[in-house]
């Protein structure tokens, strides 16, 4: 099993960046394919970025272009550079893992983009 923490979060103005962090504990990090969702209020939670285990990642339409998911297999942590914020980026981002039929979640980072 894993257990997942965000941190990174907090208030961001439109135009502006922020850097997302996923930490892991548990066994065997490299084996699981991440990904970053998140969920603003009154929607559907929807997946953002996904990176499997050898470095492939997808992104959804809106945020192609601007945001980056990476991980560090060595620090047990996946990461989502968010550059160009806008309004319609405000939501709880949380972190998933997932191998095989076993998937876990983080308790999730509120991501306010106001001026």
């Amino acid at each position: 099993q894993v257990q997942l923490v965000e941190s990174g979060g907090g208030l961001a103005q439109p135009g502006g960046s922020l850097r997302l962090s996923c930490a892991a504990s548990g066994r065997l990090f490299s084996q699981y394919a991440m990904a970053w969702y998140r969920q603003a209020p009154g929607k559907q939670r929807e997946l953002v970025a996904h990176i499997t285990t050898v470095d492939e990642t997808n992104y959804t339409d809106s945020v192609r272009g601007r945001f980056t998911i990476s991980r560090d297999n060595a620090k047990n942590t996946v990461y989502l550079q968010m550059n160009n914020l806008k309004p319609e980026d405000t939501a709880v981002y949380l972190c998933n893992a997932r191998l095989q039929f076993y998937t876990a979640w983080g308790q999730g980072t509120q991501v306010p983009v106001s001026s």
